[in-house]
């Protein structure tokens, strides 16, 4: 037992370092595997998450001029509530309200996008929101969750009805759009290790790339800090390992 224990975590450093080399190679690549719109959810829930309102600012700003629509942003910015808490996300929208008027006065006419609408189209919010994950994880749902669930059905409940049934019903993002949200805030937080690994389950399972993955992190390092972009390889390694 103790060999295989040794011989995971060889392969898990091996592989690591070798994410961590595609990093780096991956940096001089003139043709990114995100595009500047998906470059900029991945900056803005960073930044959020983190509470880096001074760096928000100008990255609220370039999403907006690399296409993302008002509304667009206004869901990120909502979402991640769940993630990251109402402070940082309140204090998001306000820094992006102001962004918004700075660059009315400017003159600039920015897309408003589609509308938010979010419909009661279910009376069981809780069986809408287990098949939202069903799909999100191609994995069946247990009625409650096992673990957690059983321990604080509460939270189980708050989790299907209000994240994957309340928030989820709107389709101003794709679900795709939605995990590479919650991949980039989970990745910017220290202590979420095992959210992000489900998450990028999840993300992978919407189309997400490893090499977006990848390109992911490497922004991370840029906008947070290379200790959190490490702690996402590492967790991307040992996917990659189990998958």
């Amino acid at each position: 037992m103790m060999k295989n224990k040794t011989l995971r975590w060889l392969i898990l450093f091996v592989l690591t370092v070798s994410i961590t080399k595609m990093y780096a190679q991956q940096n001089t690549i003139t043709n990114p595997t995100l595009s500047p719109m998906q470059q900029s959810l991945v900056n803005i829930s960073a930044l959020t998450a983190a509470g880096n309102l001074l760096q928000l600012k100008p990255q609220l700003n370039k999403g907006l001029d690399s296409g993302l629509t008002i509304n667009e942003i206004k869901e990120t910015l909502v979402q991640l509530y769940a993630y990251c808490g109402f402070p940082r996300s309140l204090n998001a929208l306000n820094t992006f309200k102001v962004v918004l008027d700075e660059r009315k006065a400017k003159g600039i006419t920015d897309s408003i996008g589609k509308q938010i609408i979010v419909e009661d189209t279910s009376s069981d919010k809780y069986e809408q929101g287990r098949k939202v994950l069903e799909v999100l994880t191609k994995v069946s749902q247990s009625k409650p969750a096992l673990g957690f669930g059983e321990f604080a059905p509460r939270i189980d409940a708050f989790l299907k009805e209000h994240l994957f049934a309340d928030i989820f019903n709107s389709d101003v993002l794709s679900y795709q759009q939605r995990e590479l949200v919650t991949i980039s805030a989970l990745a910017s937080m220290p202590g979420v290790e095992p959210q992000l690994q489900a998450h990028i389950t999840m993300g992978i399972n919407t189309g997400i790339t490893k090499m977006q993955l990848m390109e992911v992190f490497s922004l991370i390092e840029e906008s947070i800090n290379k200790t959190q972009a490490d702690t996402a390889r590492s967790v991307l390694s040992n996917f990659l390992i189990n998958n």
